[in-house]
């Protein structure tokens, strides 16, 4: 049986992973973080799943962005969850999310959840700023123009 891990243990595991996987780019070292039956939930339909999910996706940033560097701005734990406030910058020089390189430098943001078993991530959720890193690509424009501000009349 495992023994109970320590919150600053788990941090600890994100901490490493981002560092050697994320930012070193070693996906060798990918089994010793992630666990084989690792679950992502924000997963795109025809990803594969399991490890091979985790794999995919990094091999899918890394070309995207060969220079991704990604700092943590904050780690937080509580039970077997690390939640992570991160920043990602890199030059886009490979296909992403539809759009073709545009040597374009960005910088992104996003919070991640892991659930961590037996001292691998074992469960991934992440909401980030897609459309931010979207329009810094000019993938996307605001469809919305606003209008002059108007002063609003008590009269009814």
């Amino acid at each position: 049986m495992e023994h109970n891990r320590t919150l600053e243990e788990n941090k600890a595991l994100l901490r490493r992973m981002v560092e050697e996987i994320l930012n070193r780019k070693n996906l060798a070292a990918i089994p010793d973080f992630v666990a084989d039956n690792y679950i992502d939930h924000s997963a795109s339909a025809g990803q594969p799943a399991g490890i091979e999910a985790f794999v995919a996706a990094r091999i899918k940033r890394n070309t995207a962005f060969p220079d991704w560097h990604v700092v943590l701005d904050d780690v937080i734990a509580e039970g077997d969850k690390v939640v992570a406030r991160a920043t990602g910058r890199g030059t886009h020089l490979g296909p992403f999310m539809g759009v073709a390189p545009t040597r374009k430098f960005v910088t992104t943001t996003w919070i991640t959840v892991y659930r961590i078993s037996h001292g691998k991530l074992a469960e991934h959720w992440i909401n980030g700023d897609d459309l931010g890193l979207l329009q810094q690509l000019d993938a996307v424009r605001p469809t919305v123009q606003l209008g002059p501000v108007r002063p609003v009349s008590n009269d009814g």
